[in-house]
């Protein structure tokens, strides 16, 4: 069993910036993708980013690319997801996520473990 916690949401405005942070505990041992997907009021679930065990590959949503970046110690067990140039529709909950494996997933059925989400909210 993996533990996943999320930290680092909060309010911005548009154009700010944040750092999102997860810290995971309990069976870290072995190769596991992590990842970060979010939802907002009334819509579903959305991929955002994903990162490989040894940060090497990365993924990004269209939406995302170019704004954001994701990165992970593998020592520390975390990963992090930098949120750069923000815009109001980036307003949502975020989740921490990671997956037993080495394949980067966008689709959050794929992903086994999941964080309790942070709000993020970005005002015009």
């Amino acid at each position: 069993q993996v533990h996943l916690v999320e930290s680092g949401g909060g309010l911005v405005q548009t154009g700010g910036s944040l750092r999102l942070s997860c810290a995971a505990s309990g069976r870290t041992s072995g190769s596991y993708v992590m990842g970060w997907f979010r939802q907002s009021q009334g819509k579903e679930r959305e991929f955002v980013a994903a990162i490989s065990g040894s940060g090497g590959s990365v993924l990004y949503a269209d939406s995302v690319k170019g704004r954001f970046t994701i990165s992970r110690d593998g020592a520390k067990n975390t990963q992090s997801l930098q949120m750069n140039s923000l815009k109001p529709e980036d307003t949502a909950a975020y989740y921490c996520a990671a997956r037993v494996g080495t394949l980067l997933k966008r689709t959050g059925d794929q992903y086994d473990y999941w964080g309790q989400g942070t709000q993020v909210t970005v005002s015009s």
